[in-house]
This record gives C-alpha cells, structure tokens and sequence, in this order.
C-alpha cells in the first residue's frame, strides 16, 4: 500500500510541476510534506538521510558569494568586454558563452559556473535587446555537456569518483574528456542552427554598445577587491580539490563567510540573506524528500536491480542498457539518488565473473551527466539557472525546456554508444 501512495504522491506532484500550475517549489514541498505524513518515511530519516545538505549548503553558499560580488558591478564589466570582443553579434555570443560555461564547468561544479554567468548574460541581453532564452537554455545544456568530462564537475562524478578508488581526476579526464569534446561540438551546432532565426541585433545597438564604457559599471570600493580575491580563492580551492582533499561544500561555505565577514560595512548580512534564491533550495529539499520516498519504498533498488537480471551479466549489453536507461532516467528525476542506487549494483557485478567494470562505471556517469539535459528537473545546474531568470522575470518554462533538451539528450547517447562500443566493448564481441 505504502509503495503505491508513493507512486501516487511521486507522479501527481511530478505532474503539478511539469504545468506550472503551482510554484514549483510549494509543489514540491507539499510533495514531500505528504510523504512524512502518510507515513513513508518519518522527518529524521528525511533529514538526515534524504535531503542532500551538502548539495543545499553548496548552492546557498555561492548564492551568497554571487550576489555580493554582483553588487560590486564587475558581472557588468565582465559581460561589455564579452559582448564587445565579439562586435555583439549574437550567435558569436553564443557561441562564446557556452564555451566558456562549457570548460568552466568541467574544473569547477557546473552549479557554481552557471551561478556566475547568469547575471553576466541577463545584463548583456539587455543591452543588446535580444531574447534571453537561447542563451540561458544553451548555459544549461553547456554545463551539463562540461561537467561530464572530471571528476568534480558533475555530483554523479563525484560519487563514483569516491566510490572507485582507480577511477582519478586523471582517469575521468583521460577517458570522458574526449568524447565530452564531441558531443559538445555537435550539439553546440545543433543550437546555432535552431535559435539563428531568433537571434538578430539592430545596428543601433552594436553601435550603442560600442560607445560604452566598461570600466564605468564598475563600483570601485574597498568591497571590489575584496569580492573579487575571495571568488578566486573559492574557484582555486575547486580547481585543487583533488590535491587539497577539501570538500567543495566546505570550500564554498569558507569563501561565503570570509566574504560576508570583509564586506559587512558595505553590505549587511541581512540584506545580503533576503537576496538569496530560497525558492529555488527549498525546491530542491522537497524534491530530495519526493525522491527519498522511492528510495524508501525500494522502488529506485528494483529497477538498478531489474538490470542485473535482464543483462544476464553480458558485458556489454549490461553497458549500453546502463547508459540508456540512466540517460533517459535522470533526465526526469534527479540523477544522484539513482546513481547511489547503480553504484552498489554494478560493484556487485564482479559475482558474476566480470573482472573489468571500469565500462560500466563510464557509461553511468556518462548517462548521467548527459541525461540531465533532458528536463528542467535532470540536474541542479537547470534548476539554478531556472530560479536566477525567474527572479529577473524571465521564466523558462519545463515544455520550452524539453523541446529542446530531450533531442540533444538522444543525440548524446547516441555519440556516447559509439564511444562506449568501440573504445571498450569491440573485444567483448568478437
């Protein structure tokens, strides 16, 4: 009975979401406040088991960061030279902004890379007069591509990272990176082509934009400085996280508060902490809580567990249906509580006779980094970026989102099935 309510409050919720009908961070709340109350699981279970807290205080951490940094008006200045280095032409716009959301987010958390160029692409949109959709939807789809190439760029990295001790820094770069770089190319191609039409920019604004001076957004106070030493600090103890051995969350909370601490003359914390994205965390701790009742409940275990019995433990079979079905899973529900349910499954297929499963561990975190570029709701980057527009009225919508992300998600698996085949499974086959 238990597992059928949880279906039941899992798909109507999800649905609420889907519509828009609600905000979808009450939705998600009362989503997750009904499954304490039916019973699924009681509130310290929740806490302490299902809400990701680092992934919470990682997001709230750099919020803080950003928006002190943004008062300072260096997002401003960093978006005129942007636009200017490309005449403001629009798809060269695009085209740099994604790359560097792209590279940014393979050597820092895809989170924290969209958290900083958002406000940059809200401010050039702006001043160009051209639609923010296209560049916000790319950001995403960018982040989700970069963070599959290391091991610290996407959560689902970071966890088999840590769960497989030979699987390095070093060893998701040598072997993720080069396929990263192919998808990343096509689909980059793929976005040039479907928003070309939409992207047009009169003479009179590359012309406005050109009269203006960069230097002139910038508020130079003792904050500016201070601002800028303490975000550097915060993305080098990212880039050395594998030398350092210092957790992210840790890292992201020390360069908040160190920050809050040198700037509290010039911006108090209280009007710093009413800026916050609080409906985009409180979104993600009622969708930890929704995804915890299928935890609870077995439900995300049996379908890990369906793959062993259908694979029969082949190899490759095994190795494509992982990529596939966490491909296309993650892209409707968060991918890190699945990818902590494969996890123990694929270890386990070392009992029936597998001696290499390095295959099998590139295909899940490939399926799910890939995947979620599949829905507003696949990975934390989306729903970040999602939140930061919505504040500043520009709403992406789940369908606008889907009609875009679902294809490049098929596409990617499809590039990654080729890569998976030919570098690791030709010699199982023959």
């Amino acid at each position: 009975m238990l597992t059928i309510l949880t279906v039941i409050i899992f798909l109507v919720t999800y649905f609420i979401i889907m519509t828009e009908k609600i905000d979808r961070a009450v939705a998600a709340g009362l989503g997750g406040v009904l499954m304490l109350i039916v019973g699924i699981y009681d509130v310290n279970k929740a806490f302490l088991s299902y809400i990701d807290w680092n992934t919470i205080a990682l997001l709230f951490a750099m919020m803080l960061i950003v928006i002190i940094t943004s008062q300072t008006g260096v997002f401003e200045y960093v978006a005129i030279v942007m636009a200017k280095v490309v005449g403001g032409r629009p798809i060269p716009l695009l085209i740099v902004i994604s790359t560097l959301t792209a590279i940014g987010s393979a050597f820092l958390a895809n989170v924290t890379m969209v958290l900083l160029l958002v406000p940059i692409i809200l401010t050039i949109v702006r001043m160009l007069d051209i639609p923010a959709m296209p560049y916000l939807i790319s950001v995403i789809i960018a982040s989700n591509i970069g963070g599959t190439a290391t091991l610290i760029g996407d959560p689902p990295n970071i966890m088999i990272g840590q769960a497989v001790e030979h699987l390095t820094f070093n060893a998701f770069l040598v072997h993720l990176s080069p396929i990263v770089f192919v998808i990343y190319a096509i689909v980059l191609v793929y976005l040039i082509l479907i928003y070309w039409p939409k992207l047009q920019v009169t003479h009179i604004d590359q012309v406005k934009l050109s009269s203006i001076k960069a230097t002139s957004y910038l508020k130079v106070t003792a904050a500016l400085p201070k601002s800028i030493a303490v975000l550097c600090m915060t993305i080098s103890g990212f880039i050395l996280n594998p030398i350092l051995h210092v957790d992210l969350t840790s890292v992201s909370l020390a360069g908040a508060l160190l920050l809050l601490l040198l700037t509290q003359d010039e911006y108090k914390p209280e009007e710093v902490f009413k800026q916050v994205e609080w409906g985009t965390l409180f979104f993600f701790i009622g969708l930890f809580m929704l995804i915890g009742g299928l935890e609870e409940v077995g439900i995300i275990d049996e379908l890990a567990r369906g793959l062993v019995f259908y694979t029969e433990g082949d190899l490759p079979k095994t190795s494509m249906l992982i990529l596939w079905m966490t491909g296309v899973f993650s892209g409707f529900v968060d991918n890190i509580p699945f990818v902590a349910a494969m996890i123990p499954v694929i270890t386990e297929f070392k009992d029936y006779g597998m001696t290499n499963l390095d295959p099998l561990w590139w295909s899940l975190a490939l399926g799910a980094c890939l995947g979620g570029n599949g829905t507003l709701l696949g990975a934390s980057s989306n729903l970040v970026v999602a939140g930061l527009a919505a504040k500043e009225k520009e709403h992406i919508s789940f369908f606008e989102f889907f009609k875009v992300g679902f294809p490049i998600v098929i596409i990617s698996l499809c590039i990654s099935s080729v890569y998976i085949y030919f570098r690791y499974l030709v010699n199982f086959t023959n």
